[in-house]
């Protein structure tokens, strides 16, 4: 494996599932740091500073993204992350985590050009590792 994932940032409300990834993360050092939102106003708030204090060593390479969560969901998140995502100066790889199957939602993420790819829940250790070494 190349150079290892700068930031990752996984924005989910499932606490059993953020600490699954997080072990699974920290265990096979997939990333240097990881950034954990439990819903997509923290997130956002976090990206809004980061342009504000122009903070490069912040932002993350690969963002997980759940779609049901309180507060601000993923759709909605995800309005406001594409509005602002270019001012970044970086690529930053999103990919929608859900653990919903159903069709409509799968083909609305799949047709957002943010979006890399809609992952199912529970991802397997192999997805992650696929997935960090493609980032």
């Amino acid at each position: 494996m190349g150079d290892k994932i700068g930031v990752a940032c996984i924005i989910d409300d499932d606490s059993v599932y953020v600490n699954l990834v997080k072990r699974i993360i920290e265990a096979k050092q997939l990333c240097k740091n990881l950034l954990v939102f439990e819903n997509g106003k923290n997130a956002l708030n976090f990206f809004e500073a980061i342009l504000t204090n122009m903070n490069q060593e912040s932002i993350p390479d690969i963002i997980f993204l759940d779609l049901n969560m309180p507060v601000m969901d993923g759709w909605e998140f995800l309005a406001q992350f594409t509005r602002i995502k270019n001012r970044f100066g970086k690529i930053i790889t999103l990919y929608i985590v859900s653990s919903s199957i159903n069709p409509l939602d799968i083909k609305k993420a799949k047709s957002i050009s943010t979006v890399t790819d809609y992952l199912i829940k529970p991802i397997t250790i192999t997805e992650l590792e696929s997935i960090f070494s493609m980032a």
